[in-house]
């Protein structure tokens, strides 16, 4: 029978690898009795393992968690991958590069020195983008915060800052959290935006939420199918064999506007030449009112070719921006205030 010291790590070891132990199979697996199972618990509950007894007609036992983390017990695998993760953790940006230096170095001093010489070996640097500034940090806890919206599935309010730092202007941005993602070292929240109805990828470090969160939504399908091909497609596009992007939205439409004056800001797009003065876009993106607020912002005149969903989706923000201008113009109007006098009808 193993000592006392070495039968409690190896109950210790029992009860990490699987939710829920019977009392009989721990036995078995200790070769010891049933009663000596239930004095070894007792030990490590008097160590600070929270240990829940399980009732059925053969009992058994659950680790839980606690209000404190106790020791753990991890195999070589687990140790191997732990410490690879603590490694890489400054290049996520998530801030917690010291956070993960301290861990790390504790786990490598109860190293055994087969496992101590691997991780020495494994060196990880992170190189920056050419040209590109260094990415910023993301507040752990704001992590946790857009986490936990995303799981609850509760609707975010929240504050976004424009590139040059000017914060938005109140009502606060309302969205529907589905993912978290990094790219380029930099943490982004992909969300279905409610008030613009479309997908935005929001940069984290420039979000501040509001509380509380909003209600519950059900989530809705992603732009080609996955966050893996939504963010692959916003970011750089993902191509067809053929070369032409991938985007689940493209259209085509004839701008009344050389070829020459364009080809310069069209990237994963094709611009043909129809006359001095016109020229044929086919462009894409990750939804039709984007890609329709992408060709508006070449300021000229054009016809849509095609397809449908465009031309309806030009429909719906010409409509949007009509409406707000109307309402702009009828509240800035000489002698009102934007208010409803009392006496109207």
């Amino acid at each position: 029978m193993q000592k006392t010291s070495a039968r409690l790590l190896a109950l210790l070891a029992l009860l990490q690898a699987r939710r829920d132990w019977p009392g009989a199979l721990l036995a078995e697996r200790l070769d010891v009795s049933p009663r000596t199972v239930r004095r070894d618990i007792d030990r490590l509950r008097e160590l600070g393992y929270p240990i829940a007894a399980l009732k059925g007609p053969d009992g058994g036992y659950r680790l839980g968690a606690g209000t404190e983390l106790p020791p753990l017990l991890f195999d070589d695998d687990q140790v191997v991958a732990l410490a690879v993760a603590l490694r890489t953790a400054a290049t996520t940006g998530a801030g917690i590069e010291e956070d993960a230096v301290r861990a790390l170095a504790t786990v490598r001093q109860v190293m055994p020195a087969r496992l101590r010489h691997r991780i020495d070996a494994l060196q990880i640097t992170a190189v920056t983008r050419p040209g590109g500034d260094l990415a910023p940090q993301a507040d752990p806890e704001l992590l946790l915060t857009l986490s936990t919206a995303i799981r609850a599935r509760e609707t975010l309010r929240f504050d976004y800052r424009a590139p040059d730092h000017a914060p938005t202007t109140p009502p606060p941005r309302r969205a529907e959290p589905h993912h978290l993602v990094t790219w380029g070292s930099r943490w982004y929240l992909v969300a279905w935006d409610l008030d613009r109805e479309d997908w935005r990828t929001f940069r984290v470090d420039r979000l501040t939420p509001r509380t509380p969160t909003g209600p519950r939504f059900t989530p809705r399908a992603l732009p080609g199918g996955d966050v893996t091909a939504y963010v692959a497609t916003r970011f750089r596009g993902a191509h067809h064999p053929d070369g032409t992007p991938a985007w689940p939205c493209r259209g085509e439409v004839v701008l009344h506007l050389p070829a020459t004056e364009i080809t310069g800001y069209v990237h994963d797009g094709l611009v043909e030449e129809l006359s001095p003065d016109r020229c044929r876009l086919t462009l894409g993106s990750w939804s039709w009112p984007s890609l329709a607020a992408l060709i508006g912002r070449f300021d000229v005149d054009f016809e849509i070719v095609g397809p449908t969903e465009l031309v309806e989706a030009f429909g719906r923000l010409g409509k949007r921006y009509a409406d707000a201008a109307a309402r702009s113009t009828s509240s800035n109007a000489p002698g009102t205030s934007g208010t409803t006098p009392l006496d109207a009808p």
